[in-house]
């Protein structure tokens, strides 16, 4: 059986960026018409950077209240409190040996160089560091400002 379009579920990602670069090609090439809205999708993305900035504020004030009403309804807090703190013990564990063990070795692995001279290239082969929306205007501003990366690579 043949699945038909309105059967498949989910988005069409592939598609949308194939249009997104397709759109973008043909702006450049109007050349100077093109350059209104090439500015009206930049100032988008720029109103789009301050508004995740606002929510990446303004979320953990949110997760407090959710964690906290949970935290209330709990019977036993003792068992909680061991359990999050082996939690914490373990992440915090992990995160020593994934970041100064691992990362350092393939970084040595992949150029013959000191990893600990410049800490901040650890972060960029770390599976982890893949930038999320909440993440990404802060790590663009550090990628900038920090290691003097043009804005256009940024």
């Amino acid at each position: 059986q043949i699945p038909v379009g309105t059967e498949i579920e989910g988005m069409n990602i592939l598609g949308l960026v194939m249009f997104a670069l397709v759109l973008g090609v043909a702006l450049k090439k109007l050349g100077q018409e093109g350059e209104d809205l090439i500015r009206f999708f930049n100032s988008f993305n720029e109103a789009t950077m301050v508004l995740v900035t606002w929510i990446m504020w303004y979320v953990p004030i949110g997760i407090m209240f959710l964690v906290g009403s949970k935290i209330v309804e709990m019977e036993d807090i003792v068992l909680l409190v061991t359990s999050l703190g082996k939690y914490i013990f373990a992440s915090i564990l992990g995160h020593v040996i994934h970041g100064g063990i691992i990362l350092p070795l393939i970084y040595f692995a992949a150029t013959r160089q000191n990893p600990y001279q410049h800490p901040g290239a650890l972060c960029f082969i770390s599976p982890c560091s893949v930038p999320s929306s909440a993440t990404l205007p802060s790590m663009i501003k550090c990628v900038e400002e920090n290691n003097g990366v043009d804005k256009r690579i940024s």
